[in-house]
């Protein structure tokens, strides 16, 4: 596991089909952002923590990441440290799944977070 590229499990493809559609943001790696900023917000332990990344979305870190990768990776190491877990690249790339999956969950599960004006709210009240 590697962070050079970001892979979707299919239920979170499905889930960003539909809110690509609602929110009128075309690009995955936008609203994958959205969604690991939403679930590193969030303190409590994700509940699931195993993701399978079986879909055919595949982006590289760079566009997943960004101009701000650097940023995203050392929020990613921290979550790593705040857990317990030593920030190694394979702990780095298993959080990244997991916060993606769970983000990405609450994206598609808060109907007012289907518009670009209720993520921009969701965000706002945090």
């Amino acid at each position: 596991m590697s962070l050079e590229n970001v892979r979707l499990a299919t239920p979170s493809k499905d889930r960003l089909v539909r809110l690509k559609r609602t929110t009128g943001i075309s690009q995955w790696n936008v609203l994958c952002r959205w969604a690991l900023a939403l679930s590193l917000a969030d303190a409590s332990t994700p509940l699931v923590r195993d993701v399978v990344t079986d879909s055919n979305v595949e982006m590289s870190w760079k566009t997943f990441a960004g101009q701000h990768g650097d940023l995203y990776l050392a929020l990613l190491k921290q979550r790593c440290v705040t857990d317990g877990l030593e920030p190694t690249d394979e702990n780095v790339s298993k959080t990244l799944n997991i916060h993606l999956a769970r983000g990405i969950g609450y994206l598609g599960a808060h109907k007012e977070m289907t518009t670009i004006e209720g993520l921009i709210g969701s965000v706002a009240a945090a």
